[in-house]
């Protein structure tokens, strides 16, 4: 579904930081990208949703050149769920969800029935539904976490991509988001894209694995 040749890219000029990497990004398959700090994790993801542009390389998404799409585009294929989130504190899980459907209206347009429908959709799927009013940053780790993959499901995306979504959760939450992760995969047909720093996790529910080091692929396998 997505396809990298001979991706490179660099944040200095001269200083190639990942270099010549060809990934394969199976549909409906939950992949996971695995490696210690500083190993381009995190930017190999950005670089596979069109956030930066690599200076070497192709990356096609169902067969079409990411830099012929346009970002909004590129947004109702692929949902991404960001390491850190920064809201307003009296936000409510509703309207997080509701910024979901962002990439299919025009500018100013309100909520469409189908919105509402696709919103209260994304909401039950992740159990929020108890917290639908609820402030977003009056809730847990875990259900905050929840909050944004329901985000990104409202965008109705074929394709989740998640930044390290374990980070600063605590072991019975990291176990409840990737099986919440788990269950959409299997029930939606979503792809996913996870990056994760912890071996056992990634084993545990990635169906592939690609491991990094110092911005080059050294191992892959299911």
């Amino acid at each position: 579904m997505i396809k990298a040749d001979n991706l490179s890219f660099s944040y200095k000029k001269g200083e190639e930081f990942i270099k010549g990497l060809n990934v394969n990004i199976e549909k409906e398959k939950i992949t996971t990208i695995l490696g210690p700090n500083g190993s381009g994790k995190s930017t190999l993801l950005s670089l596979l949703c069109g956030l930066n542009k690599g200076s070497n390389g192709k990356i096609l998404i169902d067969n079409k050149n990411i830099n012929s799409l346009k970002y909004k585009d590129i947004a109702k294929k692929i949902a991404v769920v960001h390491q850190q989130n920064s809201i307003p504190s009296d936000i409510t899980v509703e309207e997080v969800v509701s910024y979901g459907r962002i990439p299919h209206k025009k500018y100013f347009q309100g909520n469409s029935k189908e919105d509402e429908e696709i919103i209260n959709w994304a909401i039950e799927k992740t159990g929020l539904k108890n917290l639908k009013s609820k402030a977003v940053m009056s809730l847990s780790g875990g259900e905050r976490q929840r909050v944004f993959i329901a985000m990104a499901l409202a965008q109705k995306s074929e394709i989740l991509f998640l930044d390290e979504p374990t980070t600063y959760l605590d072991i019975y939450h990291q176990v409840e988001v990737l099986e919440l992760v788990k269950k959409l995969n299997k029930e939606e047909n979503l792809t996913v894209l996870m990056v994760l720093h912890d071996i056992n996790l990634s084993a545990r529910y990635a169906d592939y694995i690609f491991a990094l080091r110092k911005g080059k692929l050294v191992s892959q396998g299911s």
